[in-house]
């Protein structure tokens, strides 16, 4: 997930905090880290960012948005759309607006019910009485929704990235039909690009192509997990989920093709090979991939003064290995190694998140999922 705003300050983060209980301590290859718990007994949480005073706003899946205070967990927020809440789907995405100081701006994805089955949708709201306990939705707008619903009940991405020029992201997975990945008039497999109110940038790749969704960036993913944006280079950088192998990390440039299904370095779950093998002409390669599969889910590209080892590195959370991954970065901004943490002490990573501090937040996906807090140990 992207590296949220910068209007957060160290003391504000501080007084969020609860005093650290049963801290993990584990000794990397470049610093100790401390991983305590701050908060649990969230159900399935999925996305999360950090408010202005230190605290946190979390998705759960189920469809409750919740603020997280000095450890407290706050009923949900009112206010939500209409949410399909089924397999995969729910409630999952949240990203405060870069001007949310000034607006009260959130955006949200969901699984949005229609004709068919349902759909990844993106919607924003203002989000009133945050700083009061009782905090609630006011003006939801709806931005954008799948056009071609269905009832499949898995992969539909999602993640939103803020763009430097003022447009937003969004990825999308291809719904449980590899094809639709392929099909350039579908919005399903694919990274999106919008204006902030919805409307169609004039400079994306496919906006004069009567035969393509203008709202795609690129296309060619399978399930696109995680998103973020390097701050030095402004360049957008994904996760997705493979087949039996075959996860990968991509940085999607504009109107490129990233090969689902045509190419993958997995197979089917039957071990069966997909499409015509790792590589073909015309779709683009991973920067970075696995097999075995570790189920990767949130991306953060590391910047902040806690872990400078860490600087430009990519963090990774894993659902099946349940862990924590650091891919290092040369100064060309290639990957060049990884490195694994805190295997199976919290469990399924599902989301990662930079603190303007450079701490670092985990959400756990289980039935009592928690709030993971690393700091240096």
């Amino acid at each position: 997930m992207m590296i949220k705003p910068a209007f957060l300050t160290a003391l504000a983060l501080a007084i969020a905090l609860p005093a650290a209980a049963d801290t993990v301590i584990e000794t990397t290859e470049h610093a100790d880290i401390a991983a305590n718990v701050v908060a649990d007994g969230l159900s399935h949480p999925w996305g999360m960012d950090i408010l202005p005073d230190g605290a946190l706003i979390v998705t759960e899946r189920e469809s409750a948005l919740r603020i997280v205070r000095d450890g407290a967990v706050s009923d949900p927020v009112a206010g939500l759309p209409d949410i399909a809440v089924v397999g995969q789907g729910g409630l999952l995405d949240v990203a405060l607006a870069p001007d949310f100081a000034d607006t009260g701006e959130i955006y949200l994805t969901f699984s949005d019910p229609g004709e068919g089955g349902q759909g990844t949708a993106l919607a924003r709201a203002v989000l009133e009485g945050w700083q009061d306990g009782v905090a609630e939705l006011a003006d939801l707008e709806p931005l954008f929704s799948m056009e071609k619903k269905t009832g499949a009940g898995h992969h539909f991405g999602s993640r939103i990235v803020f763009a430097g020029d003022g447009t937003v992201f969004v990825t999308t997975g291809d719904r449980g039909d590899s094809d639709r990945a392929q099909d350039f008039s579908d919005t399903a497999g694919a990274v999106l690009r919008l204006n902030r109110d919805g409307s169609i940038p004039a400079d994306n790749p496919f906006v004069q192509d009567e035969d393509a969704a203008p709202e795609l960036w690129s296309k060619g993913h399978r399930n696109l997990q995680g998103a973020a944006l390097d701050p030095q280079t402004g360049a957008l950088w994904t996760v997705e989920h493979g087949a039996r192998g075959g996860d990968e990390i991509n940085r999607p440039e504009a109107g490129k093709n990233y090969g689902w299904p045509v190419i993958s370095y997995g197979r089917h779950y039957s071990g069966m090979k997909i499409g015509v093998g790792a590589e073909a002409p015309g779709y683009e390669q991973p920067k970075f991939y696995w097999d075995p599969s570790i189920a990767p889910s949130g991306l953060a590209v590391y910047s902040g003064a806690m872990f400078p080892e860490w600087q430009g590195d990519l963090l990774v959370g894993a659902l099946k290995f349940q862990l924590l991954v650091r891919l290092d970065r040369n100064d060309e901004g290639e990957i060049v190694g990884e490195e694994r943490m805190l295997e199976r002490e919290f469990g399924r990573i599902r989301d990662v998140t930079v603190a303007p501090d450079g701490s670092i937040f985990l959400l756990t996906d289980e039935d009592s999922g928690a709030i993971v807090h690393i700091t240096r140990g």
